[in-house]
Formats: structure tokens, sequence, C-alpha cells
């Protein structure tokens, strides 16, 4: 009988054991990047682990009911733990994000080549800049709040709001900036003019550090700057999105911006829209600095239909920007910011009125002012055919540019110009072969720009059409990557002769017809083609699995912009009087790359150094009288002359990251950089300072940035992390101090601290507000690179107490 009892009470146990088992989980795992990489789902302490599918979801049977830790991998991605309760019969997890993670080798880039490919993969040094990494930045505009992430990349500044980018001590017409593939055309070439993108609109940004003009012609040649707007990936047919609010209270700038996005099945629309407002900024040296103040608005719509096999979509953007010109003219006697009420001989700039407290602190501009405004509409399709793909692309843009600087005629603008820009690529990606990929291509654009009714005439009204065809091709063999291809470009620019006379009424100058009576020539006919071959080949190797080693030689051709060729006048906006050089020949380059990249569990680095030789390097050097002084006019702008010279530049970047697995939550990141320019022309050998050294040239620079997540275990705020940075730029001793062009710059060392908090709003979303203090003691200093150095020998921006919060929906 005991016997007996004993084998039915075993069998009970045993099947109510089995029935305890037939507990299922299930869910999906979504990727910031829209891509399905291999994902680990694991139940942490067990043996139960399985992997999502292609579409993200995932099942997991037999389990025990009860409480869990659920762990998420993926390569490339941020490793996700949450906790959850398994209940008896099913239990469905809500949707979990997962985030790209800036210190993996496999991230995905698309910047450059002819496909997505892994920056392991890739022979030039890219750098992928994440979403997490963009909203951490505190800054006034989208490419100053890329430098701190992107080591060899730095700004010239004019003012908190116009920043361009600079890579390996190359900028303007050298950088090409794109906006989600369509490249970027307003007035780059101007000092004044910044990026006409908004800083909320950007999702993540790439940035190639080299020759680049193989895929996307002349511009690229010292690199590119790619921008990628947000693009809904949730396909649940529900609306996401995020808001964004920021303060920032040394120049008091209130930002606010918002994403909306919906995708169902293969329909997908979007709206995105911000707009900024800020007053002068302040440091301790000149207060606040009159006529640094902005007003800014976006707005972005976008529609698209994805499926397996193609990807059609059309875009239409809006930037309307405000922004004030300073010139730093001060009283004599106090040393304060004094503003312009006269004109020509009735302006005496020592003897102008000092600008009032109340405007001094105030969001309202001064009459003299700059408006941009910038409308982009384009499509795109990408469709599958066969086993090969192609891409289409056409844009449109046009770029107003309105500089007012005559007080006694506030409505009357001094430089008034409209772009318009055709763009056009069509790419077809081949059939894999072997273990050869092969694309090939032609793109290009049509330029009309035109004087509209102004008083000064830096350039003339003029037509560009530029076209260039390139073949790709990458091959692939265990773990050694070779990719190489070439391109020929045609670039033609002409305008006709263009006459300017005196108004009689206003006595300022217009443009007339060559019958006018006062009529002087002032940009004679010109019609020219340059032409130009790039071409590159390197390779990237996997020493092992968590090693990448990568050589790179490149060739490019840039021609030489309307500016450098055609420029005769002032830009009242930059304060300069520009003196083109119509018999220029366009540059070529041909730099050399060595990097090493390694990805550990506990650590990453990457080391790039290269050599950048230029054939026509072009250059503005201020012109000066028979006594040796600069030659300026009644308003104090100076005359810069283009010049053209052989150069090299060299340089290397290091970058470190510690990120201890076992310590979770911390991170130490410091970075490196350091540039040499060098005029190679005979009659500069040895000169130093007197002609030796290029302008524009960044010192020594040097950060490191250390934090701690920490896990609060609250369900409100369930982390908590603190921040501290450190800046270094060292003395900038090697700089074109020929006739004045260009000054030393004194070391300084800043410091931020700041600390975020996730804070749990509803059961799937946490919000993120920001607190962070920039230059906490204070510290007066000068960029080399700041504009406004020259301009009354203004100082950059001093403390920045600063608030943000970012809420996804």
């Amino acid at each position: 009988m005991n016997f007996r009892f004993m084998l039915s009470a075993s069998g009970i146990f045993t099947i109510s054991i089995v029935g305890a088992q037939n507990a299922q989980l299930k869910g999906r795992v979504l990727y910031e990047n829209g891509d399905f990489p291999n994902t680990e789902v694991i139940l942490k302490g067990t043996k139960e682990k399985t992997v999502a599918d292609k579409t993200g979801n995932y099942i997991m049977k037999n389990l025990v009911p009860g409480s869990y830790q659920l762990v998420i991998k993926a390569k490339g991605y941020e490793e996700v733990q949450q906790d959850i309760f398994v209940e008896k019969a099913s239990t469905s997890i809500p949707d979990i994000l997962l985030l790209r993670n800036s210190n993996t080798i496999d991230e995905v880039v698309i910047t450059g080549v002819s496909k997505e490919t892994l920056i392991k993969e890739n022979p030039v040094a890219v750098i992928s800049i994440s979403s997490k990494q963009i909203e951490k930045s505190v800054a006034t505009n989208i490419i100053s709040a890329l430098v701190k992430s992107a080591p060899g990349m730095s700004v010239v500044e004019t003012g908190p709001n116009v920043s361009k980018p600079f890579i390996r001590g190359l900028g303007y017409n050298r950088v090409l900036t794109l906006y989600d593939g369509v490249r970027q055309e307003g007035q780059q070439w101007g000092d004044e003019h910044g990026i006409e993108i908004g800083p909320y609109m950007i999702e993540r940004a790439e940035v190639i550090k080299g020759p680049a003009s193989l895929m996307f012609g002349s511009d690229a040649l010292a690199g590119v700057v790619s921008l990628f707007p947000y693009i809904p990936n949730l396909d649940d047919g529900v609306v996401h999105g995020k808001i964004t609010s920021e303060y920032q209270g040394n120049n008091n700038l209130i930002g606010n911006g918002m994403q909306v996005g919906y995708k169902k099945n293969s329909f997908i629309a979007a709206l995105t829209g911000s707009y900024r407002i800020a007053k002068n900024f302040r440091n301790s040296i000149d207060g606040r600095v009159y006529n640094t103040n902005f007003e800014e608005k976006n707005l972005s719509f976008l529609l698209g239909y994805k499926t397996d096999t193609r990807f059609s979509k059309i875009n239409f953007t809006l930037y309307d920007n405000l922004q004030g010109i300073p010139d730093g003219s001060r009283d004599p006697k106090t040393g304060k910011f004094t503003y312009q009420e006269g004109e020509g001989d009735d302006d005496d700039m020592e003897k102008r009125p000092i600008v009032p407290e109340k405007e001094l602190n105030s969001y309202a501009l001064s009459p003299l002012h700059q408006r941009i405004q910038h409308y982009r509409l384009y499509a795109q399709h990408t469709e599958q055919l066969g086993k090969g793909d192609l891409d289409i692309q056409l844009a449109l843009q046009q770029n107003i540019r309105r500089e007012y600087n005559h007080p006694t005629f506030p409505s009357q603008a001094g430089m008034y110009v409209r772009l318009n820009t055709l763009n056009y690529g069509v790419r077809y990606n081949f059939p894999k072969f072997s273990s050869f990929e092969i694309s090939a291509g032609v793109n290009g654009m049509m330029q009309n720009n035109t004087n509209k009714s102004a008083t000064d005439f830096p350039i003339p009204d003029y037509d560009l059409q530029e076209e260039g065809v390139y073949a790709y091709v990458k091959w692939k063999y265990k773990r050694l990557n070779i990719s190489g291809g070439a391109r020929y470009d045609l670039r033609n620019i002409r305008w006709s002769d263009f006459y300017i006379g005196t108004n009689p009424i206003t006595q300022f100058e217009e443009h007339v017809p060559s019958s006018s009576a006062s009529a002087e020539l002032r940009f004679p006919l010109y019609h020219k083609t340059f032409g130009g071959l790039s071409a590159s080949i390197g390779s990237a190797f996997q020493l092992t699995k968590h090693i990448s080693l990568k050589a790179n030689i490149g060739r490019s051709y840039r021609a030489p912009n309307i500016t450098e060729i055609g420029s005769n006048g002032l830009d009242p906006g930059a304060h300069i009087i520009y003196k083109g050089n119509r018999n220029f020949d366009p540059e070529f380059s041909l730099q050399e790359d060595l990097g090493v990249s390694t990805r550990f569990k506990d650590f990453s680095a990457d080391v790039s150094l290269f050599n950048n030789n230029i054939q026509n390097y072009i250059y503005l050097s201020l012109l000066i009288d028979s006594q040796g002084n600069p030659l300026v006019d009644s308003q104090g702008n100076k005359t810069y002359q283009y010049q053209q010279a052989s150069a090299q530049l060299y340089g290397m970047e290091a970058w470190l990251s510690l990120h201890p697995e076992k310590w979770k939550g911390f991170n130490f990141e410091t970075s490196f950089s350091v540039i040499y320019g060098f005029n190679r022309e005979k009659m500069f050998k040895n000169q130093g300072i007197n002609g030796e050294y290029l302008p524009l040239i960044s010192p020594l620079r040097l950060s490191g940035n250390i934090s701690q997540k920490i896990a609060t275990g609250s369900t409100i705020i369930s982390s908590i992390t603190p921040m501290a940075e450190i800046e270094y730029s060292a003395a900038q001793n090697r700089y074109l101090n020929l006739n004045g062009t260009e000054t030393a710059t004194s070391d300084y060392t800043l410091c931020n601290i700041g600390t975020s908090m996730a804070i749990n709003y509803s059961e799937n979303h946490s919000a993120v507000l920001q607190f962070q203090v920039n230059n906490v003691f204070d510290r007066a200093y000068q960029s080399h690179l700041s504009r406004l150095k020259y301009l009354g020998n203004i100082y950059n921006m001093g403390r920045n107490v600063s608030l943000k919060l970012i809420v996804p929906f």
C-alpha cells in the first residue's frame, strides 16, 4: 500500500511540474536604425534563451511562472536588462527599443560607400554619431553638437549660431554637407553663413574624415558631414515621436522641437518642427556681445512607402533664420559695444552711440541682421532589381539670403542673393559576383544664382552645371576587404557682364544695365569649364575579432568656388571685401591614411594618421597698403585677396573609451587631435608665421569625459548619470601672420559638469532630463577658429547653465 501511494504521489508531482512549465513569453525587439541584426533573448540565471526572428519577434516556451531578469543582446546595440514576471499561461512583453552602441566596431554606416557597410570594413576614417550622443551635447547648432564626438573635426564660428565644419584643417567648399543624402547647397563660401539645418531635426550623423570626392564629386575634397533626419521605424500603426525642450542660461536660449512619426505596413509619414530663440551671448570680458542673438524656425514633412524590395519617399523642409550681424565696434573710452546709425562719411566709428543695456539684454534683433531662408523638396527611390538594386534621387533647393546693413534704410538689404539648385543622382549596385560588389552611377547639379534688390555685390549672377560619373568596387576575402574606384567630374561656370551704378535717390550702388549713364563693369564676362579625376583605393584587415587595420590613398579634385574666382566686393555680414582670381586652377589633393580600430568588452580605441598634399591650394590673405597697413573702408571692413599655392597638411587623431563590462554604467572617454598645415611655396620656406603656416588650422586638442549611470531602483526615477568633462586647447603659435591675416591664440582649459535622469512617466516610456554647466569656472578664452576674435577682439561664450528635457512617446 505504501509503495502504491508513493508511486501515485510521484506521478501527481511529475504532472504538476510539467503543467507548471507550460508558460510562455513573447515579445518584439525594435532597433534604432530600423535594421534587424542577430539578437539574443536570455532569461538571466537560467539556461533559457532564444533568438529573435528577422522581424524582431521572439517566443520562449515551457517556462516556469515567476520573476525573471530579461536580457537582450544584439551586435552594435546597447544591451538591455529588464525585470519581468511570467504568468501561468502566456505573457506578452511590451516592445523593447535597442539603441546604437557607439563603442562597437560593427557599427553600420551608409555614407560614401556603395551600400551599407561596417565601419571595420571601410578603409576610410568614418565616425558614426548616434541620436543619444547628439542629445547629450549642449550646443547652439548641429555642427557644434557633432564636434565633441568627432576628433579631427572643428568649426569656424561667427557667434553661437553660425558654425562651419572643418575636417583636418580644411573647410568651406572642401567639406560637403549632406541632408538625407542630398548635398546641402547654400552660400557656403561665406564666413558668416552657417548650415541651414536645425539641431532638433537630426536623428544621427556620420563624418568622413578624408577625401570623399569619389562618390560625391567636387566639394568633398576634405570629407563629408552626413546628417540623417528622423524616419519612423516602429511598424505598429501607432503615432510615435519625441518632444525636446531646452533652455540655456548664458544667452537665454529657449528651444522646442517635436518629431511625430507613423508607420503601418508599407506606409510611412513623419512631421518634425522646431523653434529656437536666443539673446546675445555673454562672457566675463565683453559682457553681452551685441548682435549675436537669433531666431530660428524649422519644418519638415515626409511621406514614404516601403516594402521588402523598394522604398520611395518624398520630403519637404523649410528653414528660416533671423541672425544678428556682429561687427565688434566699441566706445574707445569705456570699451562698451556701440551701434551704427549713420552711413558712409556720416558714420564715425569712434563716435557711435553705446548700445543701451535694455537692447543688449533683448530677444529683439537690431535693424542690422541677416535673414536666411532655405527650402528643400526631394524625392528618393530605391528598388531591388533582381539581385541588384537601383537608387534614384532628385532634389530642388532654394536658398535666399538677405543681409541688412543700412541703419538709415533698414528695409534695404545690403546683400540679397537667391540660389536655386537642382540635384540629381542615379546609382546601380550590381548583383554580388563571387566576392565582388560593384556600384556605378552619375550625379550632379545645376545652379542659378541671382542678385536681387541689393546695394553690395560680392559675387555676380552666375550659372553652374556639374556632372560626374563614377564606379566603385569592393572585394572581400575572409578577413580582408579591399575597395576603391574612380570618378571624373566636369564643372561649367559662366556669367555675363555685370554692371554696377549709383542710385540717384539713395546714393547706394545697384545693379544696372550696361546702357546706364553710371554703369561700371564690376564683373566682366566669364565662361570656363573645370575637369578633374578622383580615385582611391584602400584596404581594411580584420587582424583579430577585436582589431581592425586600415590603409587608404585617395586623389580628390575640387573646382574653385564662385567667390574664389569671381568675388569683387563687400560681404556685409562677414565685414570682408573679397577679391577673387579669374585665373585659378582646380585643387587636387593626394592623401594617405593609416588607422587602427579596436573594440573589446572593457575598452575601445581608434588611432588615425594622415598626410595630405594639395596642389593649387586656395586661401585668403589680408591686403595692405604701401605703408603696411590693412586696406580698410570707412566702416572698418578689411580687404582679403584669394591666393593659390602648394600645401601640405598632416596629423593624427586618437580616441579611447573605457567601459568595463563588470562595472555597469561606467564610461570614460578621451580624445586627442593635432594638425599641422604648411604652405610649400619656395618663397615661404622657413618663414614661419610670415607665410609658411596655413590659416585656420585648429591647435592641438585634448578632451576627457567620465560618467557613471546609477540605477536607483525607483519606479519613477530609474537612473541618474552624473558626468564631468575637461576640454583642453593648446596655444596656436603656427598661424598665418603675413600682413596680419591671423594672430596667435593662447591655450585654455574648460571644465563642464552635469547629470541626467531617466524619468519613467509610463509603462513603456522614459523621459530624460539633462542638467549641465559648461565652462564652470567662467574662463575667458578665444578659439583660434572664432571669427569674432577679429571683430573687436571678442571672446567666446562664458559659463552656460542648461536644462534639456527629452520626452519620447
